[in-house]
């Protein structure tokens, strides 16, 4: 993130064409803090030492998501704190908020000291945050930007992946852990990317899909707010389009092979 030095920013918005906005105080242009070099240098060499590793292997990004470096006889690992804060959120970011965050940290830290030596840590959890410096050295610290995470599933946008930065993170984590021939992101009848779940577990016969997500351009969108303003879900059957290709590969799996006499 190395920019060229500059004066501070106005107020200002940022978007995108996914279609949300939010509103940036004026702050200096961003660039690599001291605090952000050493915390990705740390997590790369981190991530190096997982086998195998849940969110590598690399290539992969660092995500201020809040990750907490434990080790213990097994090695490295990593759990994640309550939050995680994003480089643009410290500008709203309350001292006295942020320190619980610190204080958490240092409590689960109390049973790892190895961890908190290796890391360099001490003076970061021992010291209260009480003004903006301490909640931009928070920020870039490796006790939050330090979520190893690969592009698709951090910062790019569909087809390419579905990044934490652009859909909701309790649908974008699902990659992490589904079964590899569920397709989570499916494409509607107008070009759109959604996600789905099964309402049913493997193997019940069960073909029918909840919609987790459509984007406001999406055909599925009105219907999937329609059902959330009643309380209720959005599913679709086993013959819709979107539900078929959501069980695409587990309905080509169980088909016979086709006779070649």
């Amino acid at each position: 993130m190395d920019a060229t030095r500059a004066g501070p920013s106005k107020p200002h918005t940022e978007s995108e064409k996914l279609g949300w906005t939010i509103n940036i105080p004026g702050h200096e242009p961003r660039r690599d803090s001291p605090e952000y070099i050493a915390s990705r240098k740390q997590m790369h060499q981190l991530v190096d030492t997982l086998n195998p590793p849940f969110y590598g292997p690399e290539p992969v990004e660092d995500h201020h998501g809040g990750g907490l470096w434990l080790k213990d006889d097994d090695g490295w690992f990593m759990v994640r704190n309550l939050a995680g804060i994003e480089w643009s959120a410290q500008f709203c970011a309350d001292p006295a908020k942020v320190d619980l965050l610190r204080q958490n940290a240092r409590r689960v830290y109390a049973r790892f000291p190895e961890a908190v030596e290796k890391l360099g840590i001490r003076e970061l959890l021992d010291t209260p945050i009480t003004d903006a410096d301490g909640v931009k050295k928070w920020t870039d610290s490796i006790c939050n930007a330090s979520v190893p995470l690969p592009h698709d599933v951090h910062s790019a946008e569909l087809p390419q992946g579905g990044g934490v930065h652009h859909y909701p993170s309790p649908i974008t984590e699902i990659v992490f852990f589904k079964e590899d021939d569920f397709q989570l992101w499916v494409t509607d009848v107008g070009g759109h990317p959604v996600a789905v779940a099964p309402i049913a577990e493997r193997g019940s016969g069960e073909g029918r899909v909840q919609v987790l997500y459509a984007p406001e351009r999406s055909a599925l969108y009105p219907q999937l707010e329609q059902a959330r303003g009643r309380g209720d879900v959005l599913v679709l059957d086993a013959e819709h389009p979107v539900a078929q290709e959501a069980f695409r590969q587990q309905y080509e799996a169980d088909r016979p092979p086709v006779s070649r006499s």
